[in-house]
């Protein structure tokens, strides 16, 4: 709200966002061009960081050490974490031979039955599926997306045979093996749990192993299926098998539409990698195999036995030191290169999507090469605690149970594990984050949805130029003489006094319609509102200021922008306001859906001089407008929040956008002092009519209007600025 002239009030000033009215702001992103992104590692975690960035328009190339960029591996699990990524991005693992996980179905070392679940109507908790799925078809999705001329963004680059040596993460190089060297905005070290990148963050992790191995390998469903031993176990599709030891066991899903069998044999690693010279990846045999889980369930051997030789391999699963950042200039670690897993619940690769996603959510379109590395930061505080808890979850699976039972609870690592969404996770905080970098926001209830935007900043914090229709106000005004012991009874506290003892006081009444405001879409609005003059407002330290006080102020649009602008403190109430302007008259109504309590007509208007209107809100050669800000607490009837004095200073109201008055006309207030014609009805109607507005109403009918002193009707362009309210102490 604004106030021009003897009590009149125009708008608020807006216009057109400019990109950079005040420099960079931390709420937009718009730096012209995208950024430049080396991903080292084309694995699961790489390649989806590489749909991801694409996606908002960033140059992708990665650097993949092997010559087909071919995933290794069997079988993954898609839980619904991870797969709702995926499924974000148009990836549908059904498409590709997924399987749903439908039934668990878990057995004792010697094939007695512990547990049998239909997980068909408990997986609907979840919004998105949990699949089984080959870990090659997985791979080679994923590269045909991030590298496809066709979808979203630039294609991302796959650079095979290209093993990266050293990387800087200042610079933002990338050395490769040949002696190439390029340099990019962003480095992402998506190279597993050996990773080259991870050393520049920190050079002495230390890896060790979690004293476990697993054999990895497929079994055709066909080939179980023409054994008539096994035929009746392999009958059930989309179901996941367990055989639990003390100290091992064996894990075996489908995947491929069903048409392979994967299995995870987990076993102390002595036993296969009995020499420190063993690789981590080695060709195991069946017989060693079988030797391991030489006691267990025949079956369980019999479908192990169908393995062809050739395809077995075995792991030795490592572990590794909690790294103290994932992050240092322009380099990131994702995966495994950041919080390597051990295969117990299936989520290293789960896990590594999750990251991927929200490096894509802190680096959207528009990021600058200069904000890269607080945005990183920012990354590494998203993910850091779930990521290292969800791996702690999967140490705990990994142990050896005591008294034939499970360490971990598995109802809470689910719960925590499905029930988590990373793109919707870092979403919210990315924006938070961005909030608390600008303080000067416009917050407003409701403040779930974030700022508002004002009058004279958009929602993010840029200033509205004034580069569209120039804004316009017409405002009515009558001023007059009343009574001063009557006024002292608005005045909100001992506070306020009048300058002067005179028992004569003056007041006006003042009317504004805006238009052609941008920030309301071309259109503006009306209020009216009763100013007091002649007020002194004196500080606790005896200090006085003098100006006009506004007990009330009636606005005919309720847009949280005009009367729900609480930083202004203005004591606002919502009323249907009516101004009909003729060539030499003008007419006011003020009414609560159909109930008229005001009436204010200015006939025979003539004209005047512009330059007459010094154009400050109160119209006084005062300090400014006084006005008391009040909020209740919620559930305390009669007590307050917060509550205290403001002004809007007349040397601060003009600073932004000064109004220019266009035309000034005059009414005759009449020798007798009655206001001639000028007419000024207020009715306090009851209850009934103003159910909530009656306890105003019947207040302002019985102020006396002893004599009008002044009426005049003024229009112009532009606004005054009352962003400049202030607490008085």
């Amino acid at each position: 709200m604004e106030v021009n002239g003897n009590g009149s009030t125009n708008g608020i000033h807006h216009s057109t966002p400019h990109p950079h009215p005040d420099g960079p702001t931390p709420l937009v992103d718009d730096h012209p061009t995208p950024l430049k992104v080396a991903i080292v590692g084309a694995g699961i975690g790489g390649l989806t960081a590489a749909i991801g960035l694409r996606r908002n328009g960033h140059h992708v190339h990665l650097y993949e050490q092997s010559r087909l960029a071919s995933e290794v591996g069997a079988a993954v699990h898609l839980a619904p974490n991870s797969n709702g990524i995926l499924r974000r991005w148009g990836i549908f693992a059904e498409e590709f031979g997924a399987n749903p996980m439908d039934r668990l179905i878990e057995f004792t070392h010697a094939g007695e039955i512990r547990k049998d679940i239909d997980l068909v109507a408990a997986n609907r908790r979840w919004q998105h599926p949990w699949h089984l799925v080959h870990r090659v078809s997985l791979h080679e999705r994923l590269k045909q997306l991030a590298t496809s001329e066709t979808g979203d963004g630039p294609a991302a680059v796959l650079h095979t045979s290209s093993r990266a040596v050293e990387v800087g993460p200042e610079q933002g190089t990338v050395t490769l093996e040949s002696g190439v060297v390029d340099t990019a905005d962003v480095i992402i070290g998506a190279d597993g749990i050996y990773s080259m990148t991870r050393r520049h963050i920190k050079d002495d992790v230390r890896l060790f192993s979690s004293g476990k191995a697993a054999f990895r390998f497929l079994v055709p469903r066909a080939v179980a299926e023409a054994d008539p031993v096994l035929a009746p176990v392999v009958a059930h599709k989309n179901a996941l098998f367990m055989w639990y030891g003390d100290d091992r066991r064996v894990v075996m899903y489908p995947c491929n539409d069903n048409q392979l069998l994967n299995f995870v044999c987990i076993h102390p690693d002595t036993e296969s990698h009995a020499t420190k010279s063993d690789e981590w990846n080695k060709q195991g045999s069946v017989e060693q195999v079988l030797k391991v889980y030489e006691d267990f369930d025949p079956v369980c051997k019999a479908l192990i036995s169908k393995v062809d030789p050739t395809t077995l391999k075995v792991w030795q699963l490592m572990d590794m030191e909690k790294l103290p950042a994932w992050t240092k200039g322009r380099l990131v670690l994702i995966g495994d290169a950041a919080h390597p897993f051990t295969p117990h619940q299936g989520q290293g690769a789960g896990q590594a999507m999750e990251d991927a996603a929200a490096l894509s959510v802190v680096l959207p379109r528009g990021t600058a090469p200069a904000s890269v590395a607080e945005r990183l930061k920012l990354y590494e505080e998203i993910r850091y605690e779930r990521a290292h808890a969800i791996q702690e979850y999967s140490r705990v699976a990994g142990k050896d149970w005591q008294n034939g039972q499970p360490q971990m609870d598995m109802m809470a690592y689910t719960n925590h594990n499905f029930g988590h969404d990373e793109v919707d996770h870092a979403s919210n905080i990315f924006k938070r984050h961005r909030w608390s970098q600008k303080k000067d926001m416009y917050w407003r209830m409701p403040i779930a949805f974030g700022p508002f935007p004002g009058p004279r900043y958009d929602a993010y914090g840029r200033r509205r130029l004034a580069d569209g229709p120039q804004r316009e106000f017409t405002t009515a005004s009558v001023k007059f003489k009343t009574s001063r012991t009557f006024l002292e009874s608005l005045f909100p506290t001992a506070s306020y006094r009048f300058k002067d003892a005179d028992t004569v006081a003056t007041a006006s009444f003042s009317i504004t319609r805006l238009n052609k405001m941008a920030w309301l879409g071309g259109e503006g609005y009306t209020h009216m509102g009763l100013y007091i003059h002649g007020v002194q407002y004196t500080k606790k330290d005896g200090s006085t200021i003098n100006g006009t006080y506004m007990p009330v102020l009636f606005e005919s649009l309720t847009d949280p922008i005009t009367s729900g602008r609480e930083e202004l403190g203005m004591p606002k109430l919502y009323a249907d306001i009516v101004m009909h302007n003729r060539s030499n008259s003008c007419r006011v109504t003020a009414s609560w859906r159909g109930a008229t309590f005001a009436e204010i007509a200015l006939p025979e208007l003539k004209d005047d001089k512009p330059e007459t209107e010094h154009g400050t809100i109160g119209g006084e050669a005062d300090h400014g407008i006084l006005v008391y800000r009040y909020i209740p607490a919620v559930g305390e009837p009669g007590k307050a929040d917060a509550e205290y004095a403001c002004v809007v200073p007349h040397a601060d109201e003009s600073r932004v956008q000064p109004s220019t008055v266009t035309s000034v006309q005059r009414a005759d207030p009449g020798k007798d002092g009655k206001g001639g014609g000028v007419k000024v009805k207020m009715e306090a109607l009851d209850w009934d009519a103003l159910p909530t507005l009656h306890h105003v109403t019947s207040v302002l009918a019985e102020i006396p209007i002893y004599e009008v002193v002044g009426a005049k009707v003024v229009q112009g362009l532009g606004v005054p600025d009352v962003i400049s309210c202030r607490r008085i102490e």
